[in-house]
């Protein structure tokens, strides 16, 4: 484990697990890759048919269950310095059956929410008297508070994907497909540190009016708004996520009206976060101003969602979601007007902080939120 790893991915939190597990009265907690092992163990292990499962029991210590062949690459990861027992299988072994047979019949087991199908189903054989419930019921309180080296990477990736958007009105030319422009933004991603890029939206005329829809050979023309939606996973594992709207040449005289609508909701929605705040009432800011400006039907989506090893995660910033907020959580603010024949999104990863130390958040994210003519 490097120093960085030690600092991101602490020895302590798998104790924290463990104690988290008998607290909630669950007999064990079984996580297989995805990240929510990545969180317990640093352990970036890969998805196979193979299993790989840490199993965290109530009371006695836990172990990692890896694949043999793939035992190299575990004991090279973080969770070798874990001090938790690496146990084998090989390709004629049941390994549900090693780890049945470790933890007896338990009453009660949570499996990781991204486990597939393949072994949900085998941990069902298993044990088949336990009742199962999702690892999130546990792991979500701690995923959602990040530690100072857990905001620090998302500083990072809010850095890198900032200085990708800064290069995107070179590439936004009419002309040019969405397919190839989002392609020369795919490549920065990467280059700006990433090591995979996650999402590429480059949403022109009509389709900026559609939130999720990526690229098309659609050729970007003068007039037209352009929604570009970016981001990737870093080295660390932490994820970026930002969104500007731009435009070619000129820009709608309708659409420079709702644009200076809905940066007022972003900035309203984002100026609302501090400890306390619930997240649905950050939600409720943005929805206000742009529904009193008479927009409210074309804001079709929650204000935003919870980042960090999943782009997509606690908390979600949307009504009937009454959590306080707390320093340390971070989400996306990035309210969306899609009127059609245009549309328009604007968003930042704003953590929220202690008011002592400033105005209780803080954005990952830099670039000007004014609508930019290319």
């Amino acid at each position: 484990m490097t120093a960085k790893d030690s600092v991101l991915y602490p020895p302590e939190r798998l104790k924290t697990v463990a104690d988290a597990v008998g607290a909630n009265g669950l007999d064990v907690l079984l996580l297989t890759p995805g990240p929510d092992l990545r969180y317990v163990t640093g352990y970036d292990a890969k998805q196979l048919e193979r299993l790989t499962c840490l199993a965290v029991p109530a009371g006695t210590d836990p172990f990692l269950l890896v694949p043999a062949l793939e035992l190299k690459a575990a004991q090279a990861s973080p969770a070798a310095d874990l001090g938790v027992e690496m146990v084998t299988w090989g390709e004629t072994t049941d390994p549900f059956g090693i780890i049945a047979g470790r933890v007896g019949d338990p009453h009660s087991i949570a499996l990781a929410d991204r486990m597939w199908a393949l072994h949900v189903l085998a941990f069902e054989r298993a044990f088949p008297h336990a009742s199962k419930q999702l690892a999130s019921s546990i792991l979500s309180a701690l995923r959602m508070r990040k530690s100072a080296a857990e905001t620090a990477a998302l500083r990072e990736a809010g850095e890198a994907i900032d200085r990708v958007h800064k290069n995107v009105p070179k590439w936004l030319k009419a002309g040019l497909t969405e397919r190839q422009v989002g392609a020369r933004i795919a490549e920065a991603i990467l280059a700006e540190g990433h090591v995979s890029a996650d999402f590429v939206i480059v949403g022109s005329g009509p389709n900026a009016a559609s939130p999720h829809h990526e690229v098309s050979d659609r050729v970007i023309s003068e007039g037209d708004v352009v929604v570009v939606d970016i981001g990737g996973t870093m080295p660390s594992g932490y994820c970026s996520d930002c969104t500007r709207t731009y435009a070619v040449g000129h820009a709608p005289d309708e659409f420079t009206v709702y644009y200076e609508v809905l940066k007022r909701a972003q900035d309203a929605a984002t100026e609302s976060v501090r400890p306390g705040v619930t997240a649905e009432s950050v939600d409720a800011t943005a929805r206000g101003i742009i529904s009193e400006a008479g927009y409210g039907e074309w804001f079709i989506h929650r204000t935003g969602h919870g980042i960090g090893l999943e782009t997509h995660e606690d908390p979600y910033i949307v009504e009937g979601n009454a959590i306080p907020l707390e320093p340390g959580m971070a989400f996306s603010v990035e309210p969306g007007i899609y009127p059609g024949p245009h549309g328009a999104r604007i968003e930042d990863i704003v953590i929220c902080t202690d008011p002592a130390t400033g105005a209780g958040y803080q954005r990952m994210n830099n670039v000007p939120r004014d609508l930019v003519i290319v």
